[in-house]
Formats: structure tokens, C-alpha cells, sequence
């Protein structure tokens, strides 16, 4: 058989089979390579650190969200553009180049043909990432919900720093440009970090404050046109026929860079649906807490925190009646609850102290905010308020050691005194909680 029968013969099967060269390139270089890997290997290089602090961030979106955002920008992107870039240099390495020239497809088909499996693989690593992390968090959370639009700004992300890095291997012609590029560009993605300027937000590794925040309905199209504009101005003005074609997203990418920049900190605003205050149900007799919607779940743990200090006050005049979150403004008859953020103080809904969250509730109600220290002269009298403040903030806590040792025959006297007694003494003493003249506190 002659060789141009041979090739008719190769040309007519091709056609028969319905596959387009390029379709069937495409499915080669996902099933083969690098790919594949990559796509293991984003997965894994974002779940380690998150598994390792899982109690930080399991029970808010928010603070799931944040730790998987920042993952993702800063490890998984550099992860990305080392194995893209690794990927563009595959035909130097292979001394294959110049077989590209006799190739019929255009230059432009066999850099997006090689460069998108890379990319499609990154997504999936960061899916599964997030798929796990999501569901790991989804049995302890309140209210609100994970933001679609910082999801779509990642993924976006990945796959545009996936095209740059397989350009720069394309041009770079040097074995180690794969390592140096990850180098360089985690060191790049984190240094806007460090800067006061609107301008950090242009990094795709800013750490966005996501607990109880919502990004604005344009923030991911204005994202997506920044770094997707960047990518297509590298793509297109390395492999397009025409390379004034690369000025479009240059101009789309200006242009939402600069609405980025003037936003700045006004790109995300309160979400109500986290923010709102949820309170457990009234029962006489008991106070009230409230906290924001999504602590909502940790209610019943906090109750039973507090229940020695609400048995001790039962019935002592001006006692509050209800304890709001720290960030609520307590008003008259309100005290504010201790602060505990999850990962330290709250994992997965459970208090990992119960004592001392009472300790630090019990505080706050003994505590008095004199910013420029109590108005006396007599430093007796102060040291008296202050013993005073240490004995009432033990007891009620039901904490056996107090912070000064000159406190504690103070908590002996408390606890000796009949309770109508006692009762009559902390409602005077509690008259005193906002006052800061010694001598208006009542003796112990």
C-alpha cells in the first residue's frame, strides 16, 4: 500500500470515528501526564492544613470559607502554576518543539489543548476540597450559608494562574523555571497582605473577613474579569494569529481592577442572617441569653455554664435579665456574656471550659470600665473595690481561687452570710457596677 493511500486510508478512519483531532487530544491529556496528579495533589495540599486545624473553622461558613479561600490563593495557586509551568516546557524537555511547527492545528488549539487539562484537573482538587470541608462543617453550623461568589472567585483563580504558568513555560526554557515560579508567586500573592492600601484586595490571596460578612452581588464578576482578564491578555498574546486581539481583556481586566480598588473594604457587607440575634427560650426565674444567629447552636452549652452563676443571683435586686453576645451594646438590665471564638473557646459547639467561660461572664459583671482608673485619692479605698470586684467575680463563678490571694477571706465572708443577707448585699453592690468612686461600692 502506497503512502498516500496510507494517510487516506488514517484520515478516513479519524472521520469516521467522529472525534475531532483536537477533542480526542484533549481527552488523552486529561487521562495522561501531569494532570491527573495535579489534581490529587490540590487536593491534598489544601485538606492537610485544614484537617490539621479543624476545629478552628468547623461550625461557621464564615471561618471555613476564610481558611479554605486562603489555602487555596496561597498554596493551591503556586501548586497550580508550578505544575502548568512544568507542563509548557514538556516539548523543550522532550526536544519535541520544533514538531509542533508541522503540526496543522494553530498554535493557539495545541497551547489551550495541553494547558487545559492542568486546569480542569486544579478545579477538580479544589471541588473535592471543598466538597469534604463542607460537609465536615455543615452538622455544627447556625445560620447563613457558603458564599457561591468566593467559590467561583477560587475556582476562577485556579484556572487562571494555570494558563499564565503554562506560558511561562513555554517561554522560559530552564528545568527549574516550575519551583522558582511557585516561589515567586506565593511570596507575591502574600506580601499585599502587609500593605494598608485598597490595592491588597487586587491579590487573589487577600483574606477576606467572611464571619458575618457577604461579599457584594458584583464582587465575583468584578474578580473574574481581573484575573481571568490577566490570563487570557498572557494567553492570547502568546498564541493568537492576531495578538492585538490581547488588548480586549487587557482593557476588561483595568477595568475591573479599578472598580476593586475604589471599592476596597465596601466589597463585602453584614450578612442579617448571621448577625441577627437569637436568644433562648424565657423562663422564670432565669435570664435570658442572646447571641448572633449563628453561636444559635451553642445556646443550651452556655446555659449550662452559667447555671451556678444564675442559681447565686436568683432573686438579688437589679440582677440582669438578660446577657447578650459580646458584640451586641448590653443596655439596663442586660450584661454581656464572655467572648469565645471557635477553635479556642467553642469546638464544634461545645465549650472546651466551661469554668472559665463562667469565670469570664462573671467577670464582666464585676468588672468596672474606669479608662482613667477610679476617681480617689485614697489608694486603701481602691485596693478595697478591687479585693471587693476579685471576691464577688469568684463566687459567682463558682471558682475556689481568686486572682489575689487578700481576696479570698472576702469569698469566705460572702459565702457565711445568710442568704437574705447576702442577696440584699449584691444588689446594693450591683447598684455600684458602673460607678467609679470607691466609696460608693458597699463593704464585704
Amino acid at each position: 500500500m502506497t503512502t498516500s493511500a496510507m494517510s487516506e486510508k488514517t484520515s478516513s478512519e479519524k472521520t469516521s470515528s467522529g472525534k475531532p483531532p483536537a477533542r480526542t487530544a484533549l481527552r488523552t491529556e486529561l487521562r495522561r501526564g501531569i494532570a491527573p496528579w495535579t489534581g490529587l495533589a490540590v487536593a491534598v495540599t489544601l485538606l492537610a492544613p485544614l484537617w490539621s486545624k479543624a476545629p478552628q473553622w468547623q461550625g461557621s461558613w464564615g471561618e471555613t470559607q476564610t481558611e479554605l479561600h486562603t489555602a487555596a490563593a496561597l498554596l493551591g495557586g503556586p501548586l497550580v502554576a508550578a505544575a502548568a509551568c512544568w507542563q509548557g516546557g514538556r516539548e523543550y524537555r522532550r526536544r519535541t518543539a520544533e514538531l509542533l511547527l508541522s503540526v496543522p492545528r494553530s498554535r493557539f488549539a495545541q497551547v489551550t489543548t495541553a494547558a487545559t487539562p492542568i486546569a480542569l484537573w486544579a478545579a477538580a482538587g479544589y471541588l473535592l476540597a471543598l466538597g469534604v470541608v463542607f460537609a465536615a462543617t455543615a452538622p455544627y453550623t447556625g445560620a447563613g450559608g457558603p458564599s457561591l461568589a468566593v467559590v467561583a472567585t477560587d475556582l476562577g483563580y485556579l484556572l487562571s494562574i494555570a494558563f499564565v504558568g503554562f506560558v511561562g513555560g513555554r517561554l522560559v526554557r530552564w528545568r527549574l523555571i516550575a519551583p522558582v515560579v511557585a516561589a515567586v508567586l506565593y511570596v507575591v500573592l502574600g506580601a499585599p497582605g502587609y500593605m494598608d492600601s485598597d490595592t491588597r484586595f487586587l491579590s487573589p490571596a487577600e483574606q477576606y473577613a467572611l464571619q458575618g460578612q457577604v461579599p457584594v452581588w458584583w464582587f465575583a464578576p468584578a474578580l473574574l474579569a481581573w484575573t481571568g482578564g490577566i490570563a487570557c491578555t498572557v494567553l492570547l498574546a502568546h498564541a493568537a494569529r492576531r495578538r492585538l486581539l490581547a488588548v480586549v481583556p487587557l482593557v476588561l481586566a483595568v477595568a475591573g481592577g479599578a472598580l476593586i480598588v475604589d471599592t476596597g473594604t465596601d466589597l463585602f457587607r453584614d450578612d442579617p442572617a448571621v448577625t441577627r440575634r437569637v436568644c433562648s427560650a424565657a423562663a422564670p426565674g432565669t435570664p435570658q441569653l442572646c447571641v448572633k444567629a449563628s453561636d444559635a447552636p451553642v445556646l443550651p452549652r452556655m446555659s449550662e455554664a452559667l447555671a451556678g452563676m444564675f442559681s447565686r443571683l436568683a432573686g438579688v435586686p437589679g440582677a440582669p435579665v438578660r446577657y447578650v453576645g459580646p458584640e451586641a451594646d448590653p443596655k439596663d438590665g442586660e450584661a454581656a456574656l464572655a467572648h469565645v471564638a471557635r477553635g479556642w473557646g467553642i469546638t464544634r459547639n461545645k465549650l472546651t471550659d466551661p469554668q472559665a467561660y463562667a469565670s469570664e461572664t462573671a467577670l464582666g459583671l464585676a468588672n468596672r470600665d474606669c479608662p482613667d482608673g477610679r476617681v480617689s485619692s485614697d489608694e486603701k479605698e481602691t485596693e478595697r473595690v478591687s479585693l471587693t470586684d476579685d471576691a464577688v467575680r469568684s463566687w459567682l463563678a463558682g471558682d475556689d481561687s481568686t486572682w489575689t490571694p487578700e481576696a479570698r477571706p472576702l469569698v469566705a465572708r460572702l459565702k457565711a452570710m445568710p442568704d437574705p443577707d447576702r442577696k440584699a448585699w449584691l444588689g446594693r453592690y450591683l447598684a455600684t457596677r458602673k460607678s467609679c468612686t470607691p466609696t460608693e461600692v458597699p463593704a464585704l
